[in-house]
Protein backbone atom coordinates (compact mmCIF):
# COMPACT_ATOMS: atom_id res chain seq x y z
CA UNK A 1 0.00 0.00 0.00
CA UNK A 2 1.12 3.73 -0.74
CA UNK A 3 -1.06 5.58 1.18
CA UNK A 4 1.31 5.45 4.41
CA UNK A 5 0.37 9.06 5.72
CA UNK A 6 -3.25 7.97 5.79
CA UNK A 7 -2.79 4.94 8.15
CA UNK A 8 -0.13 7.04 10.17
CA UNK A 9 -3.31 9.50 10.98
CA UNK A 10 -5.91 7.11 11.26
CA UNK A 11 -3.91 5.25 14.27
CA UNK A 12 -3.40 8.28 15.96
CA UNK A 13 -7.27 8.88 15.62
CA UNK A 14 -7.45 5.69 17.00
CA UNK A 15 -4.85 6.07 20.39
CA UNK A 16 -7.07 9.85 21.11
CA UNK A 17 -9.97 7.60 22.00
CA UNK A 18 -7.73 5.89 24.40
CA UNK A 19 -8.39 7.07 27.74
CA UNK A 20 -4.82 5.94 29.04
CA UNK A 21 -2.98 7.45 26.61
CA UNK A 22 -2.21 11.50 27.47
CA UNK A 23 -0.55 13.71 24.45
CA UNK A 24 1.15 13.08 21.66
CA UNK A 25 4.56 12.28 23.21
CA UNK A 26 2.87 8.84 25.01
CA UNK A 27 1.18 8.47 21.37
CA UNK A 28 4.24 8.67 19.37
CA UNK A 29 6.39 6.13 22.29
CA UNK A 30 3.00 3.81 21.64
CA UNK A 31 3.04 3.92 17.96
CA UNK A 32 6.91 3.24 17.87
CA UNK A 33 6.84 -0.03 19.91
CA UNK A 34 4.38 -1.10 17.69
CA UNK A 35 6.30 -0.40 14.44
CA UNK A 36 9.28 -2.00 15.95
CA UNK A 37 7.85 -4.89 16.41
CA UNK A 38 6.16 -5.14 12.64
CA UNK A 39 8.98 -4.42 11.21
CA UNK A 40 11.10 -6.71 13.31
CA UNK A 41 9.19 -9.33 12.40
CA UNK A 42 8.92 -7.97 8.78
CA UNK A 43 12.98 -8.29 8.71
CA UNK A 44 12.97 -11.74 10.22
CA UNK A 45 10.48 -13.36 7.28
CA UNK A 46 12.95 -11.47 4.85
CA UNK A 47 15.54 -13.25 6.74
CA UNK A 48 14.03 -16.85 6.84
CA UNK A 49 14.52 -16.54 3.28
CA UNK A 50 17.98 -15.49 2.86
CA UNK A 51 19.69 -17.67 5.92
CA UNK A 52 19.59 -21.00 6.31
CA UNK A 53 18.37 -22.13 9.83
CA UNK A 54 17.53 -18.52 10.63
CA UNK A 55 16.58 -18.64 14.23
CA UNK A 56 14.51 -16.11 15.98
CA UNK A 57 15.29 -14.22 19.63
CA UNK A 58 11.15 -14.80 20.38
CA UNK A 59 9.02 -17.10 21.59
CA UNK A 60 6.83 -18.55 18.92
CA UNK A 61 3.78 -17.21 20.76
CA UNK A 62 5.15 -13.81 21.07
CA UNK A 63 6.22 -13.10 17.37
CA UNK A 64 4.18 -10.35 15.60
CA UNK A 65 2.54 -12.96 13.16
CA UNK A 66 1.36 -15.08 15.67
CA UNK A 67 -0.38 -12.89 18.04
CA UNK A 68 -1.29 -9.38 15.79
CA UNK A 69 -1.31 -10.52 11.83
CA UNK A 70 -4.40 -12.07 11.77
CA UNK A 71 -7.18 -8.83 11.60
CA UNK A 72 -10.43 -11.45 13.72
CA UNK A 73 -7.43 -12.17 16.22
CA UNK A 74 -7.71 -11.74 19.48
CA UNK A 75 -9.18 -8.16 20.88
CA UNK A 76 -10.50 -6.68 23.55
CA UNK A 77 -9.74 -7.84 27.17
CA UNK A 78 -7.73 -10.67 26.49
CA UNK A 79 -5.32 -8.64 23.87
CA UNK A 80 -4.70 -6.41 26.77
CA UNK A 81 -3.92 -9.16 29.41
CA UNK A 82 -1.84 -10.79 26.94
CA UNK A 83 0.53 -7.62 26.22
CA UNK A 84 0.77 -6.39 29.85
CA UNK A 85 1.28 -9.83 31.02
CA UNK A 86 2.93 -11.70 29.13
CA UNK A 87 4.47 -10.02 25.79
CA UNK A 88 6.12 -7.04 27.25
CA UNK A 89 7.56 -8.69 30.75
CA UNK A 90 9.39 -11.21 28.42
CA UNK A 91 10.93 -8.66 25.89
CA UNK A 92 11.52 -6.57 28.71
CA UNK A 93 14.02 -8.68 31.00
CA UNK A 94 13.11 -12.70 30.09
CA UNK A 95 14.33 -12.97 26.62
CA UNK A 96 17.90 -15.19 26.64
CA UNK A 97 20.86 -13.24 25.19
CA UNK A 98 23.06 -15.95 25.07
CA UNK A 99 23.00 -18.42 21.87
CA UNK A 100 22.62 -17.74 18.36
CA UNK A 101 19.95 -14.81 18.86
CA UNK A 102 21.78 -13.13 21.67
CA UNK A 103 22.49 -10.47 19.68
CA UNK A 104 18.89 -9.63 18.55
CA UNK A 105 17.46 -10.62 21.70
CA UNK A 106 19.72 -7.40 23.55
CA UNK A 107 18.90 -5.30 20.84
CA UNK A 108 14.78 -6.53 21.87
CA UNK A 109 15.44 -5.75 25.45
CA UNK A 110 17.38 -2.58 25.51
CA UNK A 111 14.48 -1.00 23.10
CA UNK A 112 11.30 -2.09 25.64
CA UNK A 113 13.69 -1.30 28.63
CA UNK A 114 11.71 2.07 29.05
CA UNK A 115 8.78 1.01 26.73
CA UNK A 116 5.35 0.89 28.08
CA UNK A 117 2.23 -0.11 26.56
CA UNK A 118 -0.33 3.12 27.63
CA UNK A 119 -3.79 1.93 26.09
CA UNK A 120 -5.83 0.64 27.98
CA UNK A 121 -8.87 -1.09 25.22
CA UNK A 122 -7.80 -3.97 23.61
CA UNK A 123 -10.86 -3.22 20.89
CA UNK A 124 -8.50 -0.11 20.00
CA UNK A 125 -5.51 -1.70 20.30
CA UNK A 126 -6.47 -4.44 17.75
CA UNK A 127 -7.93 -1.67 15.37
CA UNK A 128 -4.23 -0.06 15.45
CA UNK A 129 -3.04 -3.39 14.96
CA UNK A 130 -4.89 -3.78 12.00
CA UNK A 131 -4.40 -0.56 10.46
CA UNK A 132 -0.04 -1.45 11.17
CA UNK A 133 -0.66 -4.69 9.03
CA UNK A 134 -1.25 -2.58 6.16
CA UNK A 135 2.29 -1.62 5.35
CA UNK A 136 4.56 -4.49 4.12
CA UNK A 137 8.21 -3.18 5.47
CA UNK A 138 9.67 -5.74 2.74
CA UNK A 139 8.27 -3.61 -0.04
CA UNK A 140 10.35 -1.09 -1.45
CA UNK A 141 7.64 1.68 -1.67
CA UNK A 142 6.25 1.18 1.85
CA UNK A 143 9.38 1.23 3.34
CA UNK A 144 10.67 4.50 1.42
CA UNK A 145 7.37 6.02 2.15
CA UNK A 146 7.52 5.50 6.03
CA UNK A 147 11.06 7.15 5.81
CA UNK A 148 9.28 10.62 4.89
CA UNK A 149 6.43 9.88 7.69
CA UNK A 150 9.09 8.56 10.00
CA UNK A 151 10.72 12.06 9.62
CA UNK A 152 6.84 13.34 9.70
CA UNK A 153 5.68 12.16 13.00
CA UNK A 154 9.40 13.50 14.86
CA UNK A 155 7.94 16.75 13.64
CA UNK A 156 4.57 16.54 15.22
CA UNK A 157 5.98 15.50 18.73
CA UNK A 158 8.43 18.51 18.43
CA UNK A 159 5.53 20.84 17.45
CA UNK A 160 4.04 19.38 20.90
CA UNK A 161 7.22 20.63 22.67
CA UNK A 162 8.82 17.93 23.56
CA UNK A 163 12.12 16.30 21.96
CA UNK A 164 13.68 19.34 19.89
CA UNK A 165 16.99 18.06 19.87
CA UNK A 166 16.09 14.90 18.44
CA UNK A 167 15.85 16.06 14.50
CA UNK A 168 18.37 17.43 12.64
CA UNK A 169 17.27 18.55 9.11
CA UNK A 170 17.77 15.72 6.33
CA UNK A 171 19.59 18.20 4.24
CA UNK A 172 22.46 19.21 7.21
CA UNK A 173 23.06 15.63 7.82
CA UNK A 174 23.32 14.83 4.44
CA UNK A 175 25.67 17.81 3.61
CA UNK A 176 27.71 17.09 6.37
CA UNK A 177 27.95 13.45 6.08
CA UNK A 178 29.12 14.12 2.00
CA UNK A 179 31.96 16.48 3.29
CA UNK A 180 32.76 14.21 5.93
CA UNK A 181 33.00 11.47 3.03
CA UNK A 182 33.54 8.41 5.96
CA UNK A 183 35.15 5.45 4.30
CA UNK A 184 33.64 1.61 4.21
CA UNK A 185 35.76 0.54 7.13
CA UNK A 186 36.22 3.78 9.11
CA UNK A 187 34.09 3.74 12.57
CA UNK A 188 31.59 6.41 12.42
CA UNK A 189 30.14 7.99 16.12
CA UNK A 190 27.33 10.13 17.12
CA UNK A 191 28.16 10.43 20.76
CA UNK A 192 24.32 11.89 20.78
CA UNK A 193 22.67 9.84 17.93
CA UNK A 194 18.62 11.42 18.81
CA UNK A 195 16.88 8.71 16.03
CA UNK A 196 20.12 8.33 14.43
CA UNK A 197 19.47 10.72 11.22
CA UNK A 198 23.70 11.42 11.24
CA UNK A 199 23.97 7.49 10.83
CA UNK A 200 20.95 6.52 8.52
CA UNK A 201 23.20 9.48 6.34
CA UNK A 202 26.36 7.85 6.65
CA UNK A 203 24.85 3.96 5.92
CA UNK A 204 23.23 5.77 2.60
CA UNK A 205 26.31 6.89 1.65
CA UNK A 206 29.01 4.18 2.15
CA UNK A 207 26.47 1.85 0.73
CA UNK A 208 26.45 4.21 -2.23
CA UNK A 209 29.74 4.79 -3.01
CA UNK A 210 31.92 1.94 -1.11
CA UNK A 211 29.37 -1.45 -0.68
CA UNK A 212 30.12 -3.32 -3.26
CA UNK A 213 30.15 -7.25 -2.14
CA UNK A 214 28.52 -9.00 0.71
CA UNK A 215 31.79 -8.44 2.58
CA UNK A 216 31.46 -4.90 2.52
CA UNK A 217 28.40 -5.06 3.66
CA UNK A 218 29.52 -6.94 6.73
CA UNK A 219 31.96 -4.55 7.03
CA UNK A 220 29.80 -1.08 7.09
CA UNK A 221 27.44 -3.04 9.35
CA UNK A 222 30.35 -3.18 11.96
CA UNK A 223 31.31 0.06 11.18
CA UNK A 224 28.26 2.37 12.82
CA UNK A 225 28.39 3.46 16.30
CA UNK A 226 25.91 5.75 18.58
CA UNK A 227 24.73 6.37 21.88
CA UNK A 228 21.33 8.31 23.12
CA UNK A 229 20.18 8.27 26.65
CA UNK A 230 16.57 8.89 26.34
CA UNK A 231 14.33 6.00 25.79
CA UNK A 232 12.10 7.20 22.77
CA UNK A 233 14.48 8.24 20.64
CA UNK A 234 16.70 5.32 21.17
CA UNK A 235 14.08 3.10 20.27
CA UNK A 236 13.63 5.39 16.86
CA UNK A 237 17.02 4.88 16.28
CA UNK A 238 17.27 1.27 16.71
CA UNK A 239 14.10 1.06 14.58
CA UNK A 240 15.89 3.44 12.06
CA UNK A 241 18.68 0.89 11.60
CA UNK A 242 16.64 -1.97 11.34
CA UNK A 243 15.03 -0.09 8.16
CA UNK A 244 18.01 0.79 6.67
CA UNK A 245 19.59 -2.95 6.83
CA UNK A 246 21.10 -3.15 9.72
CA UNK A 247 19.52 -5.91 11.31
CA UNK A 248 21.22 -6.20 14.80
CA UNK A 249 22.37 -2.43 16.02
CA UNK A 250 24.23 -3.73 19.15
CA UNK A 251 26.14 -0.85 18.48
CA UNK A 252 23.34 1.70 19.18
CA UNK A 253 23.08 2.16 22.86
CA UNK A 254 20.92 3.39 25.44
CA UNK A 255 23.53 5.35 28.10
CA UNK A 256 24.33 8.80 28.61
CA UNK A 257 27.84 8.98 26.42
CA UNK A 258 28.64 11.59 29.35
CA UNK A 259 27.99 9.71 32.33
CA UNK A 260 31.13 7.70 31.70
CA UNK A 261 34.43 9.86 32.80
CA UNK A 262 36.40 11.78 30.73
CA UNK A 263 39.76 9.88 31.82
CA UNK A 264 38.41 6.45 31.69
CA UNK A 265 37.75 6.73 27.53
CA UNK A 266 40.93 5.29 26.23
CA UNK A 267 42.96 4.57 22.70
CA UNK A 268 40.31 1.96 22.21
CA UNK A 269 37.59 4.39 22.49
CA UNK A 270 39.06 6.59 19.74
CA UNK A 271 37.30 6.47 16.41
CA UNK A 272 37.56 7.97 12.55
CA UNK A 273 34.95 9.84 12.48
CA UNK A 274 31.98 12.32 14.31
CA UNK A 275 29.47 13.59 13.38
CA UNK A 276 26.59 14.70 15.56
CA UNK A 277 24.41 17.44 16.61
CA UNK A 278 24.69 17.50 20.35
CA UNK A 279 21.69 19.31 22.66
CA UNK A 280 22.56 22.73 23.32
CA UNK A 281 21.29 25.00 25.54
CA UNK A 282 20.52 22.53 27.88
CA UNK A 283 21.99 21.72 31.52
CA UNK A 284 23.78 18.27 32.13
CA UNK A 285 22.31 16.71 35.64
CA UNK A 286 24.33 17.51 38.73
CA UNK A 287 27.74 15.60 38.75
CA UNK A 288 27.94 14.84 35.15
CA UNK A 289 30.59 17.61 34.94
CA UNK A 290 32.79 16.17 37.10
CA UNK A 291 33.51 13.46 35.54
CA UNK A 292 35.55 15.84 32.82
CA UNK A 293 38.80 17.83 34.61
CA UNK A 294 38.72 20.44 35.75
CA UNK A 295 39.82 22.94 32.95
CA UNK A 296 36.61 21.81 31.41
CA UNK A 297 33.77 21.52 33.71
CA UNK A 298 30.52 23.31 32.80
CA UNK A 299 27.20 21.75 33.16
CA UNK A 300 26.32 23.18 29.40
CA UNK A 301 25.54 19.87 27.43
CA UNK A 302 27.25 20.86 23.83
CA UNK A 303 30.32 21.95 25.33
CA UNK A 304 30.77 18.82 27.12
CA UNK A 305 30.25 16.69 23.97
CA UNK A 306 32.32 19.30 22.53
CA UNK A 307 35.32 18.33 24.90
CA UNK A 308 34.83 14.48 24.35
CA UNK A 309 34.44 14.92 20.44
CA UNK A 310 38.19 16.18 20.45
CA UNK A 311 39.34 13.18 22.70
CA UNK A 312 37.31 10.44 21.05
CA UNK A 313 38.88 10.79 17.14
CA UNK A 314 41.71 9.07 16.52
CA UNK A 315 44.57 11.04 14.92
CA UNK A 316 43.66 12.02 11.61
CA UNK A 317 40.30 11.96 12.64
CA UNK A 318 37.78 13.94 11.17
CA UNK A 319 34.65 15.18 12.69
CA UNK A 320 31.68 17.63 12.04
CA UNK A 321 29.51 19.11 15.04
CA UNK A 322 26.33 21.48 14.70
CA UNK A 323 27.01 24.44 17.41
CA UNK A 324 25.16 27.58 18.06
CA UNK A 325 26.56 31.01 18.10
CA UNK A 326 26.77 31.26 21.79
CA UNK A 327 29.80 28.54 21.24
CA UNK A 328 31.36 30.99 18.83
CA UNK A 329 31.69 33.90 21.06
CA UNK A 330 31.42 32.56 24.23
CA UNK A 331 34.03 33.20 27.26
CA UNK A 332 35.65 30.96 30.27
CA UNK A 333 35.37 27.77 30.03
CA UNK A 334 34.29 27.72 25.94
CA UNK A 335 37.38 29.94 26.04
CA UNK A 336 39.55 27.24 26.99
CA UNK A 337 37.68 24.75 25.09
CA UNK A 338 37.85 26.54 21.67
CA UNK A 339 41.88 27.27 22.80
CA UNK A 340 42.12 22.94 22.89
CA UNK A 341 39.98 22.81 19.70
CA UNK A 342 42.32 24.93 17.66
CA UNK A 343 45.72 23.49 19.30
CA UNK A 344 44.77 19.92 18.90
CA UNK A 345 43.20 20.27 15.76
CA UNK A 346 42.82 21.75 12.13
CA UNK A 347 39.53 24.17 12.34
CA UNK A 348 39.54 23.87 8.90
CA UNK A 349 36.03 25.05 8.30
CA UNK A 350 32.89 27.08 9.83
CA UNK A 351 29.83 27.22 7.54
CA UNK A 352 27.10 29.65 9.03
CA UNK A 353 23.81 28.98 8.40
CA UNK A 354 21.10 31.36 8.16
CA UNK A 355 18.06 31.60 10.63
CA UNK A 356 15.20 29.50 10.46
CA UNK A 357 17.43 26.53 10.07
CA UNK A 358 16.13 24.39 12.25
CA UNK A 359 12.62 26.38 12.64
CA UNK A 360 9.84 26.48 14.25
CA UNK A 361 11.39 24.15 17.22
CA UNK A 362 14.25 26.81 17.70
CA UNK A 363 15.31 30.24 16.26
CA UNK A 364 19.20 29.92 17.44
CA UNK A 365 21.30 30.85 14.86
CA UNK A 366 23.52 27.40 14.47
CA UNK A 367 27.11 26.64 12.70
CA UNK A 368 28.92 23.56 10.87
CA UNK A 369 32.27 22.64 12.30
CA UNK A 370 34.58 20.67 10.65
CA UNK A 371 38.08 19.97 12.15
CA UNK A 372 40.29 16.74 11.98
CA UNK A 373 42.79 15.65 14.91
CA UNK A 374 46.63 15.63 14.94
CA UNK A 375 47.70 19.07 13.35
CA UNK A 376 47.30 22.44 15.16
CA UNK A 377 44.91 25.19 12.91
CA UNK A 378 46.70 27.50 11.04
CA UNK A 379 43.78 29.11 9.17
CA UNK A 380 40.20 29.27 9.51
CA UNK A 381 37.95 29.31 6.32
CA UNK A 382 33.93 30.39 6.79
CA UNK A 383 31.25 29.81 4.23
CA UNK A 384 27.77 32.13 4.86
CA UNK A 385 25.31 29.79 3.89
CA UNK A 386 22.67 32.29 1.94
CA UNK A 387 19.08 31.60 1.44
CA UNK A 388 18.14 30.38 -1.91
CA UNK A 389 17.09 32.93 -4.13
CA UNK A 390 13.61 34.20 -3.59
CA UNK A 391 13.49 32.53 0.15
CA UNK A 392 13.45 34.46 3.38
CA UNK A 393 13.04 32.23 5.68
CA UNK A 394 12.82 28.45 6.25
CA UNK A 395 9.66 26.65 7.70
CA UNK A 396 7.86 23.21 8.15
CA UNK A 397 6.34 23.09 4.76
CA UNK A 398 9.81 24.58 2.92
CA UNK A 399 12.52 23.42 5.11
CA UNK A 400 16.18 23.71 3.89
CA UNK A 401 16.85 21.45 0.75
CA UNK A 402 20.41 19.57 0.48
CA UNK A 403 20.42 21.03 -3.32
CA UNK A 404 21.19 24.19 -1.75
CA UNK A 405 24.37 22.85 -0.39
CA UNK A 406 25.79 22.37 -4.07
CA UNK A 407 27.66 25.73 -4.12
CA UNK A 408 29.72 24.96 -1.23
CA UNK A 409 30.49 21.55 -2.23
CA UNK A 410 31.90 22.80 -5.73
CA UNK A 411 33.80 25.33 -4.00
CA UNK A 412 35.00 23.30 -1.15
CA UNK A 413 38.36 21.64 -2.25
CA UNK A 414 40.73 18.64 -1.02
CA UNK A 415 41.99 18.56 2.93
CA UNK A 416 44.76 16.33 1.30
CA UNK A 417 45.47 19.35 -0.20
CA UNK A 418 45.51 21.93 1.71
CA UNK A 419 42.35 23.27 0.32
CA UNK A 420 44.54 24.84 -1.97
CA UNK A 421 41.81 25.19 -4.46
CA UNK A 422 39.25 27.38 -2.30
CA UNK A 423 39.16 31.16 -3.12
CA UNK A 424 37.24 34.32 -1.12
CA UNK A 425 34.11 34.97 -2.56
CA UNK A 426 30.85 37.11 -1.56
CA UNK A 427 30.02 33.92 0.63
CA UNK A 428 33.71 32.85 1.81
CA UNK A 429 36.42 33.96 3.79
CA UNK A 430 39.71 33.31 5.49
CA UNK A 431 41.00 34.33 8.97
CA UNK A 432 44.30 33.29 10.19
CA UNK A 433 44.80 31.52 13.54
CA UNK A 434 47.15 34.31 14.62
CA UNK A 435 44.11 36.57 14.61
CA UNK A 436 41.25 34.22 16.32
CA UNK A 437 43.68 33.96 19.48
CA UNK A 438 44.01 37.81 19.42
CA UNK A 439 40.49 37.86 19.92
CA UNK A 440 40.85 35.85 22.80
CA UNK A 441 39.35 32.54 20.72
CA UNK A 442 36.14 34.39 19.41
CA UNK A 443 35.11 32.62 16.31
CA UNK A 444 32.37 34.44 15.92
CA UNK A 445 33.89 36.28 12.61
CA UNK A 446 31.09 37.96 10.36
CA UNK A 447 31.19 37.98 6.68
CA UNK A 448 33.31 41.04 5.66
CA UNK A 449 32.16 40.97 2.57
CA UNK A 450 28.50 42.16 3.42
CA UNK A 451 27.13 45.48 4.96
CA UNK A 452 27.14 45.81 8.32
CA UNK A 453 24.04 43.69 9.76
CA UNK A 454 21.03 44.07 12.18
CA UNK A 455 20.80 40.68 14.43
CA UNK A 456 17.52 40.39 15.74
CA UNK A 457 19.01 36.95 17.62
CA UNK A 458 17.94 37.71 21.71
CA UNK A 459 21.40 36.07 22.88
CA UNK A 460 23.34 38.35 20.33
CA UNK A 461 21.76 41.36 21.47
CA UNK A 462 22.14 40.95 25.23
CA UNK A 463 25.91 40.53 24.44
CA UNK A 464 25.58 43.52 22.60
CA UNK A 465 23.98 44.91 25.20
CA UNK A 466 26.23 43.76 27.60
CA UNK A 467 29.31 45.19 26.20
CA UNK A 468 27.94 48.28 25.44
CA UNK A 469 27.40 47.97 29.47
CA UNK A 470 30.84 47.46 29.75
CA UNK A 471 32.12 50.16 27.72
CA UNK A 472 29.91 52.48 29.59
CA UNK A 473 31.33 51.67 32.63
CA UNK A 474 34.85 51.82 31.27
CA UNK A 475 34.32 54.98 30.07
CA UNK A 476 32.73 56.42 33.53
CA UNK A 477 35.86 55.47 35.32
CA UNK A 478 37.87 56.80 33.00
CA UNK A 479 35.81 60.17 33.20
CA UNK A 480 35.83 60.08 37.68
CA UNK A 481 39.78 59.42 37.16
CA UNK A 482 39.90 62.92 34.44
CA UNK A 483 37.99 64.51 37.42
CA UNK A 484 39.85 62.92 40.73
CA UNK A 485 42.82 64.28 38.94
CA UNK A 486 41.49 67.65 38.22
CA UNK A 487 40.14 68.38 41.75
CA UNK A 488 43.46 66.76 43.15
CA UNK A 489 45.30 69.72 41.13
CA UNK A 490 43.20 72.75 42.07
CA UNK A 491 43.32 71.39 45.63
CA UNK A 492 47.57 71.81 45.49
Amino acid sequence: MSNVSGVIKSIQDIMRKDVGVDGDAQRISQLVWMFFLKIFDDREAELELLEDGYKSPLPKHLRWRNWAQDPEGTTGEALAGFINDQLFPTLKDKLPTHGAAGERARVIRGVFEDAYNYMKSGTLIRQVINKINEIDFNNTEDRHTFGSIYEQILRDLQSAGNAGEFYTPRAVTRFIVNRVDPKLDEIVLDPACGTGGFLTCAIDHKREKYVKTRKDGEALVNSIRGVEKKALPHMLAVTNMILHGIDTPTHIRHDNTLSRPYKDYSNADRVHVIVTNPPFGGMEEDGIENNFPAHLRTRETADLFMALIVKLLRDGGRAAVVLPDGFLFGEGMKTRLKQSLLEECNLHTIVRLPNGVFAPYTGIKTNLLFFTKGKPTEQVWYYDHPYPEGVKSYNKTKPMRFEEFETEIAWWGKESDGFKKRKETEQAWCVPVADIVARNYNLDIKNPHVGEQVSHDPDELLRQYEQQQADIASLRNQLKGILHEALSREGV
